[in-house]
C-alpha cells in the first residue's frame, strides 16, 4: 500500500511539472498582438460573419418569385368505378400554370436596400475594430507599466530582506534595538501585501490581453515596448481642427450614422412601392370542365388597393428617417466633444511628461542605493530610511502611471479620430 501511494504521488509530481513545461513563453510587442488580436478575436470573427449573412441578403433580394404550376385531376369516375383517368371519353383534368410580375422598380429596391444592409454591416464592423483595438493598445500599454511597477517592488523586497538579514545579526550581537528590526519586518510585509495586489491587478490585465488576441490561458506573455514608443511625434505638431477633420472623415460610427439614414430613405421608397399591387399571370388549360372542351386560356391577377395601401409601415419608414437624421446630429456633437476633450487630455500629460527630467529616474536609483548604504553605516535614522523609502516607491509608482497616461491618452486620440496618427 505505501509503495503504491509513493508511486502516485511520483506520478502526480511529474505530471504538475509536466503541465508547467507545457506553458508558452510568447514575447510579445504592439504590433504582434494588434497581427493576433486581428486574425484571432472572437468578436470580430462573429461580426464578420454578419457581413456574409448580409451579402447572403443580396443574393436572396436579385432571385425572381418562382412560377407556380397547378394540376387537377378526375379523382374517382363513378361510371367506370375507376381512379384518376385521364382520357378524354373517360377522364377529366385542368392545370395552369402561373407568374408573379412585380411592379413599381420593388426588386430593384429590394436590391440597394440588401447593398446598404452590407454596408451597415462593414461599418458596424470596422467600428468594433477601431473599438477593441482601443481597448488592446490600452491594455497593453496598462499591463506593460503595471508589470515595470511590480519589478521595481521585487527590486524593493529583495534589497530589504538583504537589510534585515543584517540587522538580525547586529540584533543577536546587541547593536541594534528589536523596535527597529520589526519596523523593517512591518515594511517588507507592507511591500509585499502592495505586490500582491498588484499582481492580481495585473493578472486581470493578462487575462484581458490574451482574450483579445485569442490566446489560450496558459500562455506566458512577456510584454516588449521600443523606446521609441514613448518618444513618437509631438502632440504641440498637431493642431485640434485637423484632428476634428480627420474625425468626421474617418469615424465608422458616424459613417454608420449617415448611412442607417441611406437604408432608411431607401426603405421608404420601397414601402411606397409595396403600395403598388403586383401582377399574377397565368396561362390554363382544362380538358372537358369548361367551354369549350379542350379549354386555354390566359388570366391576370392584381390586387384592388382599396383599403390596405400600406399606410403603416410608410409611416413608420418616415419616423425612422426622423431617427436617423437625429442620430446623425447627435454623432456629430458627441464627435466633436470627444475629439476636444481628448485633446486637452493629451496635451496635459504631455507637458507634465516633457516636464519630468529623463534623467530623473537613473538618479533615484543612485539616490536609493546611497539611502540603503547611510542607514547601514547608521548615518540616518529609521524614521529618515523608511521616509525616503516610501517617497522613492511612490516616485517610480507616480512616473509609471504618468507614462501610462501619456500614451494611453495617445490612443485615446486614435480611437476618437478613428486614425492611426501614433502608431
Amino acid at each position: 500500500m505505501m509503495r503504491i501511494s509513493i508511486f502516485l504521488l511520483f506520478i502526480i509530481t511529474i505530471s504538475t511539472k509536466l503541465s508547467l513545461a507545457q506553458t508558452n513563453t510568447l514575447k510579445l510587442n504592439l504590433k504582434q498582438a494588434e497581427v493576433l488580436f486581428l486574425k484571432n478575436n472572437f468578436d470580430l470573427l462573429s461580426r464578420n460573419y454578419e457581413i456574409d449573412a448580409a451579402k447572403a441578403e443580396v443574393i436572396t433580394a436579385k432571385l425572381f418569385d418562382n412560377p407556380e404550376l397547378e394540376y387537377e385531376n378526375l379523382f374517382y369516375n363513378h361510371e367506370t368505378k375507376k381512379f384518376l383517368q385521364t382520357s378524354f371519353k373517360y377522364g377529366q383534368y385542368a392545370a395552369s400554370v402561373s407568374q408573379l410580375i412585380k411592379l413599381a422598380g420593388k426588386r430593384n429596391k429590394n436590391i440597394k436596400l440588401a447593398q446598404t444592409g452590407v454596408k451597415l454591416a462593414e461599418l458596424e464592423y470596422f467600428d468594433l475594430i477601431r473599438t477593441l483595438k482601443f481597448e488592446l493598445r490600452n491594455t497593453f500599454y496598462k499591463t506593460y507599466f503595471s508589470n515595470q511597477t511590480i519589478k521595481v517592488y521585487d527590486e524593493q523586497i529583495k534589497s530589504t530582506e538583504s537589510l534585515l538579514k543584517a540587522y538580525d545579526l547586529q540584533l543577536k550581537v546587541g547593536n541594534v534595538a528589536l523596535k527597529d528590526v520589526i519596523r523593517i519586518k512591518s515594511l517588507i510585509i507592507g511591500l509585499k501585501s502592495e505586490r500582491v495586489n498588484l499582481l492580481n491587478d495585473l493578472e486581470d490585465h493578462y487575462k484581458d490581453l490574451r482574450l483579445l488576441c485569442g490566446l489560450e490561458p496558459n500562455s506566458s506573455l512577456v510584454l516588449e515596448l521600443p523606446e521609441k514608443a514613448e518618444k513618437d511625434i509631438s502632440l504641440n505638431q498637431i493642431r485640434y481642427s485637423n484632428l476634428l477633420d480627420s474625425a468626421r472623415t474617418h469615424r465608422a460610427d458616424l459613417k454608420l450614422a449617415k448611412t442607417d439614414l441611406e437604408y432608411n430613405e431607401l426603405n421608404l421608397k420601397l414601402q411606397k412601392a409595396m403600395a403598388i399591387p403586383d401582377v399574377e399571370i397565368s396561362l390554363a388549360y382544362d380538358l372537358k370542365g369548361n367551354y369549350p372542351e379542350k379549354y386555354t386560356g390566359i388570366g391576370l391577377k392584381i390586387p384592388i388597393p382599396l383599403f390596405n395601401r400600406n399606410q403603416g409601415e410608410i409611416k413608420k419608414a418616415k419616423v425612422e428617417i426622423d431617427a436617423a437624421t437625429s442620430n446623425i446630429r447627435k454623432q456629430e456633437i458627441l464627435l466633436s466633444n470627444e475629439v476636444f476633450n481628448s485633446y486637452r487630455t493629451a496635451l496635459r500629460n504631455e507637458k507634465l511628461s516633457l516636464e519630468i527630467d529623463p534623467a530623473f529616474n537613473g538618479e533615484f536609483d543612485k539616490l536609493i542605493n546611497g539611502l540603503i548604504k547611510n542607514f547601514r553605516e547608521r548615518n540616518i535614522s529609521l524614521i529618515e530610511f523608511l521616509d525616503l523609502y516610501e517617497s522613492y516607491k511612490e516616485n517610480i509608482l507616480q512616473i509609471n502611471n504618468l507614462k501610462f497616461e501619456r500614451m494611453s491618452s495617445r490612443e485615446e486620440l486614435n480611437y476618437v479620430t478613428g486614425t492611426n496618427i501614433f502608431n
